[in-house]
């Protein structure tokens, strides 16, 4: 990309390979699949894509089980080179997180495609200003952009199409920018370009025609004729068709030797008020390029024309709002469609959907108005009232439009079959667009549609009209957030929300991005000039009374909810309701069915059914959401429909199934472990897997919504009945625990549960919270707060009897010593483990103590026992079948055997379980892991593969927010990298370490002091 190595700032390239600059230094973008991610981010223009959008763009139907934890590694990763000097503890300002999807800031002119595109705008402007040798130089300019195959680096079904739609529009500019030349006389000079084209794009017949005009203005006639024969060939051997009738109607007039293809010097173009602005009108009067099928009329055709005219020409389609913005993509889609009236035989019928307030009416009369050169002959507008208490009869629009096309009233038969033959009769000749509003299934609008080429219609529907033959469906979503920023603020008043456009932004998420509530909000602020923007946030923050703000008038978003909710059978409406009820993001089907107490099969009907009146959205298969507002409407819905105690009951059997699926997750995740039979039983069945990888990916997807519905049950005043499930179902989402990707969202939850549990004196849900906190505090290195922890809920065990962990909490209370480097200790701690592992007997305990205490056998000076406690571990789990057990007892044998010098064998153990690791998407185990990797390598002296394997693990503990791990990885890094001469580097993470050791009390701080001090009195 031209310039990018000089300029400022961010600055990305697609038009050749997939790069990026900062601040002229070349960004290293990393795998294809992450160019593939950023492509897809650069392409949507700052618009949000959803995780599952991304999955579908990259992997296709190939994507792996793991693929939205790889996804969120990329997105990390590329957050990282794109803002490297962002801290991880600051949110994103370039990529960033749009509700669960991401979008990429750009700022103006940091793609070159959008430049590429500005220019060729540009150019469109000069050549209809007359400017004609400006345009050719602008597009000349936009082409030098380009730096080979679009997308170069970048896979993916996805990638695949964008690219062949950029090639496209690369060959329509270079098409454009040869008739430019031939508009200025340059006949001559593009011949050679042309015939390399021609070459390249043997089957495109606009070139073609462009090198065919520049030999006959070059007085090779028959050059031009050959060309013509060539391409009729081409066309037959390839596609089986002849010359379309603008390329025959030239060579036609070729052999004619047509004066008025001859080359004339153009004027300015002025055009007189009216004009339709026809880009060909002035070739047609000997100007320009003389293009393919030109001439004028017959007179027949234009004495009919003349008589369609004395015809009324209705005009009723309703005012367009002034401050229309946003939706670009859906107009140009839109526009594009009812554009395509002269490409076959049939209608185009556009059918827009979505939920009430998101626009729909203002979007269709917007794109209808904007469309009167295409349908000069009127515009038809009838509002259906589908959601009113009287939808509006089909004979009775067409009673109206035949009125409106001057049929008198006595004329107009009585029959619907009749009225729609006649209205199809009066269209047959005519270019009308007909604007169909409110519809409430496709019977209403089948007798209301043209019925031939040159008319065309919009339907708008809360219904997806999926059974209205030859209607191309469009789903409307809510607005992207800088689109209703922009609706807020040409409502509001540009002045007053430029000077707090954060609390704007905040005003109309709260919205939900939904147009009619943004509308509304900004119009109560632009009616008191003595509220600021930002005192709308708090009127809106209560959930229970934001619908209430959100009326003016006689506009209000309940109002419009209300119009569909009504409609609704009994079933529906009850669904509509008890699913309003859980706090997660989405709800999957089986939760669904478990919230509603049908069958599987059943309730995805039931959903379905929901979604196609646009009450519920379906962002991917399988899964279902509210739109926000939606959701509060339907909550209110249920306090007035529903008794109290059903709320209570739906969402006791979500979290009942959400707990047997966890635990029978937890089970394939770590075979052998006793913790997923004890738990509390809540009756409700839970969905089975295939394998531990199927397991963790759906405890993956569903976290969000266990987190959520832990929290519920935290917050719902509950009995110990109720809460128990809450807390077992912590435990049971060990393998989240384990991944480090979550452990902001455990504390969190497992607070609450915890002050729930001491509050109504739950000693057993008390027991297990304090367990899960000890863990989570013990992953952030707090050591002194885990064994508090861990201290306090072995105490509960005791009082209480409950077993359920009580080995775990033993272990756990070793680990944390042997971490202070108390290992006789350690030991003894272990060894209460192993006496309550054996006396439930738990196999997989067992050997869990052998693997972890082996560190501190090693610890206190003796290799043999620490060998053999490491060997019983791994024996012991492999004997299971555990890949999780095994894959943790090769990581401690792989620490043993490194120490003791046996290297090799360190590496392949760490090697195969770093694989399984990374397979489970466990971050923490694999930064571990790297990190001992690393370690090996530097007692080996391959201090270059130590690097790189510490940095791994550096990018990692960064990633999941892990200071320990990142002060561990810096220490190795240092000693790497001062193995590899790098003296500079080497101190400078070494020193990082060093503080972060400190800041944590860790022993390594004391390690580090010495060997700093080692290397100053070496230097």
């Amino acid at each position: 990309m031209a310039g990018q190595g000089t300029e400022a700032g961010l600055r990305f390239a697609v038009l050749g390979p997939v790069q990026a600059w900062l601040d002229g230094r070349e960004v290293e973008l990393g795998t294809p699949l992450q160019r593939s991610i950023l492509t897809m981010l650069l392409l949507r223009e700052g618009r949000a894509v959803t995780p599952m959008e991304m999955i579908d763009a990259v992997w296709g139907e190939d994507a792996p089980p793991r693929a939205l934890g790889a996804l969120r590694t990329y997105v990390s990763r590329l957050r990282a080179v794109l803002e490297p000097d962002r801290s991880p503890r600051m949110r994103p300002e370039l990529l960033t997180s749009v509700g669960r999807g991401y979008a990429l800031r750009l700022a103006p002119g940091a793609l070159d495609l959008a430049v590429f595109e500005r220019r060729v705008a540009d150019a469109e402007v000069q050549r209809k200003a007359g400017d004609l040798a400006g345009a050719a130089d602008t597009v000349r300019e936009a082409l030098a952009m380009w730096s080979g195959e679009p997308l170069a680096g970048a896979v993916g079904p996805y990638v695949e199409s964008q690219r062949g739609r950029l090639v496209e529009r690369r060959v329509g500019v270079v098409e454009t920018l040869m008739e430019l030349d031939l508009e200025l006389g340059r006949h001559a000079d593009v011949i050679p370009e042309l015939i390399s084209l021609t070459a390249e794009h043997p089957l495109r017949e606009r070139l073609r025609g462009q090198l065919m005009l520049a030999y006959y203005r070059c007085g090779r006639q028959g050059d031009a004729l050959t060309v013509f024969t060539d391409t009729r060939h081409a066309l037959v051997e390839e596609l089986g068709i002849d010359p379309g009738p603008e390329l025959a109607s030239l060579h036609q007039r070729i052999l004619a030797a047509d004066p008025q293809l001859a080359w004339t010097r153009a004027e300015p173009v002025r055009r007189a008020a009216g004009d339709d602005g026809d880009a060909g009108a002035h070739r047609e009067a000997g100007h320009g390029s003389g293009g393919p099928g030109e001439g004028a009329g017959t007179g027949t055709e234009e004495a009919e024309h003349e008589a369609l005219h004395e015809m009324p020409r209705p005009a009723q389609l309703p005012a367009a709002v002034n401050d229309f913005t946003g939706r670009r993509e859906v107009v140009n889609r839109l526009r594009t469609l009812l554009s395509s009236v002269s490409g076959g035989e049939g209608v185009p019928v556009a059918a827009v959907s979505g939920i009430g307030g998101v626009g729909k009416t203002t979007l269709a009369v917007h794109v209808a108005h904007s469309m009167h050169e295409v349908f000069p002959d009127g515009q038809l507008y009838a509002d259906l009232r589908g959601y009113g208490e009287e939808p509006t009869a089909p004979e009775s629009v067409l009673a109206a439009f035949l009125r409106a096309l001057g049929i008198p009233v006595d004329v107009i038969p009585d029959g619907l079959s009749e009225r729609g033959a006649l209205f199809r009769s009066l269209l047959a000749e005519r270019r009308m667009i007909v604007l169909l509003d409110n519809a409430r299934d496709a019977e209403q609008v089948e007798h209301l549609l043209p019925g031939t080429a040159g008319c065309a219609a919009i339907i708008t529907s809360r219904v997806k009209l999926a059974d209205l033959p030859s209607a191309r469906l469009l789903d409307l979503e809510v607005m992207e957030p800088e689109e209703a920023l922009s609706l807020f603020s040409a409502v509001a008043g540009p002045e007053r929300v430029a000077v707090e456009r954060a609390a704007a932004m905040d005003v109309v998420a709260i919205c939900g991005f939904l147009p009619l509530a943004v509308r509304i909000v900004a119009a109560r602020l632009a009616a008191r000039p003595s509220w600021t923007v930002a005192s709308l946030s708090p009127r809106l923050a209560d959930e229970r009374r934001r619908l209430d703000e959100m009326r003016i008038g006689h506009l209000a978003v309940d109002a419009t909810f209300s119009l569909g909710y009504g409609h609704l059978e009994p079933g529906q409406a009850r669904a509509f309701r008890l699913l309003s009820l859980p706090n997660g993001p989405d709800i999957s089907v089986q939760a669904a069915a478990a919230v509603l107490s049908l069958s599987a099969i059943e309730t995805e009907d039931m959903l379905e059914s929901l979604v196609d009146v646009s009450l519920l959205e379906a962002p991917a298969p399988g899964r279902y959401r509210f739109h926000d507002l939606l959701r509060l409407f339907a909550r209110k819905q249920a306090e007035v429909s529903e008794d109290p105690t059903a709320g209570v009951l739906a969402l006791r059997r979500l979290l009942g199934f959400y707990l047997a699926s966890a635990q029978a997750a937890h089970r394939l995740a770590y075979e052998g472990s006793v913790i997923s039979e004890h738990l509390v039983s809540t009756g409700i069945t839970g969905r089975g897997f295939a394998g531990a990888d199927e397991a963790v990916a759906w405890l993956t997807v569903e976290a969000e919504a266990l987190f959520a519905a832990i929290g519920q049950m935290a917050e719902a005043d509950p009995t110990s009945e109720i809460l128990l499930p809450a807390a077992d179902l912590l435990l049971a989402m060990e393998p989240l625990l384990e991944s480090g990707a979550y452990v902001r969202e455990f504390a969190g939850r497992t607070g609450a549960v915890l002050a729930t549990a001491q509050a109504i004196g739950d000693k057993s849900s008390e027991l297990r919270c304090r367990y899960v906190l000890g863990r989570v505090m013990f992953g952030s290195n707090r050591l002194s707060d885990a064994e508090e922890q861990f201290r306090a809920a072995l105490e509960l065990a005791g009082t209480t009897g409950d077993r359920i962990v009580t080995g775990e909490i033993f272990n756990a209370l070793a680990v944390v010593a042997g971490r202070r480097r108390r290992h006789e200790e350690a030991l003894t701690w272990f060894d209460s483990a192993l006496k309550a592992y054996r006396e439930i007997g738990a196999a997989a305990g067992e050997a869990l103590v052998a693997s972890y205490s082996a560190r501190d056998h090693l610890g206190l000076g003796h290799p043999e026992e620490a060998i053999a406690a490491a060997e019983r571990g791994l024996a012991i789990f492999s004997e299971l079948g555990s890949g999780a057990g095994t894959a943790r007892a090769r990581y401690h044998l792989g620490i043993v055997l490194s120490r003791v010098g046996r290297l090799t064998e360190a590496v392949v153990h760490h090697a195969e379980c770093l694989d399984f690791f990374r397979a489970g998407n466990q971050k923490v185990w694999e930064q571990r892991v790297c990190c001992r990797l690393a370690e090996t390598f530097i007692t080996a002296g391959r201090y270059q593969d130590a690097a790189r394997h510490a940095e791994q693990a550096l990018t990692l503990s960064r990633e999941i927010g892990h200071p320990y791990g990142e002060a561990l990885s810096l220490m190795v890094l240092g000693r790497a990298l001062a193995g590899l001469g790098s003296v500079r580097r080497s101190g400078d993470c070494l020193k990082r370490a060093l503080d972060i050791f400190t800041r944590l009390g860790s022993p390594e701080a004391d390690d580090l002091r010495a060997l700093l001090k080692l290397d100053q009195v070496s230097d």
